[in-house]
């Protein structure tokens, strides 16, 4: 099931200061003036999604049967559907003063109409929520991107560009049923991302799962092996490292493309990681939005009950940067 290629805005996005005027959450002292006339929230994707009556019927095969949890073929479908309609969202230079917002970790939750629960800013880039029990697949993202490739990117820099944060699990509560499952997802996401699919199943998303311990890229199959389960009362952290290319030079052709590793850690010491390049599935949708050419945005995928802490912030986290 992999996506196709997209053709080029006809419309550039709307601003970053808009996204801030329309979202009316921002700490005391801080201010945003929309720039364009009536420009939709940076993040409101849901208003995007495509009217999939006429579409046909989802496939019956393809998806990952998984020990632990399922999506719907529906959600999937759907989700696919959308990703094929919508393109990513071209990168915008960030205001003076949404850039200085970002770099002050002043980062908070949007929350997705499909969750049934809550989560709020308790403090600057920290983050508690709480989904139902039996709560359908949904993705909170940040507001802003966490990586601005007009701004971060190792071509305009000069220099590598990490990004990272943290998620505490403090409890999972099973459904009414035996088959209901519950877990989170910690990973990053180009915009739009369908908001009912955790990060990794859809283009321009990469996550790790606490269920199984599978990471995904781009992937709705069934991701591969990559660390164990994760616990309650766990700190896990993912990073983005994206860097100048071994070979910037390629015979007389400059190479544009970045060297992006994924990180992972967990109570603080960083463990397993993964080339974003090395293990590329054209069959799955390769990594599209990922590739340090697009905004990054960080994303917590939630199914069943779930209680969480994130933090955004470095002086919280217990990953120490070299």
């Amino acid at each position: 099931m992999s996506n196709q290629p997209h053709n080029q805005f006809s419309d550039l996005p709307p601003s970053y200061d808009a996204s801030q005027s329309a979202s009316g959450t921002g700490f005391p002292g801080t201010q945003y003036q929309p720039q364009d006339a009536n420009p939709p929230p940076y993040h409101n994707w849901q208003d995007a999604v495509p009217d999939t009556a006429t579409f046909p019927p989802p496939p019956i095969t393809g998806y990952l049967i998984s020990g632990t949890g399922n999506a719907s073929e529906d959600d999937a479908q759907r989700a696919h559907d959308f990703c094929d309609s919508v393109p990513l969202w071209l990168p915008t230079k960030p205001s003076p003063a949404v850039y200085h917002d970002v770099q002050m970790h002043d980062l908070r939750p949007v929350q997705p109409n499909e969750l049934r629960g809550q989560v709020s800013a308790v403090a600057r880039g920290r983050w508690r929520g709480r989904s139902a029990d039996a709560n359908p697949d949904c993705v909170i993202m940040t507001q802003l991107p966490l990586y601005f490739p007009l701004e971060d990117s190792p071509f305009v820099r000069e220099q590598k560009k990490t990004i990272y944060f943290e998620v505490k699990l403090l409890a999972l509560r099973a459904g009414p049923t035996p088959h209901d499952s519950s877990g989170f997802s910690i990973g990053f996401v180009a915009q739009p991302y369908p908001s009912w699919r955790s990060p990794g199943w859809e283009r321009g998303g990469l996550g790790v799962f606490s269920d199984d311990g599978c990471r995904f890229v781009n992937d709705s199959f069934g991701g591969r092996d990559f660390t164990t389960a994760f616990k309650v009362g766990e700190t896990v952290g993912i990073g983005m490292e994206i860097s100048l290319p071994d070979n910037i030079y390629s015979g007389e052709k400059k190479s544009r493309k970045c060297k992006v590793h994924i990180f992972f850690t967990r109570n603080g010491r960083r463990s397993e990681g993964w080339d974003l390049h090395e293990e590329v599935d054209a069959e799955s949708g390769g990594v599209e939005g990922l590739e340090g050419d697009y905004d990054l945005y960080g994303a917590i995928g939630l199914f069943g009950g779930v209680d969480f802490e994130s933090c955004f912030d470095p002086a919280g986290w217990l990953w120490r940067p070299q």
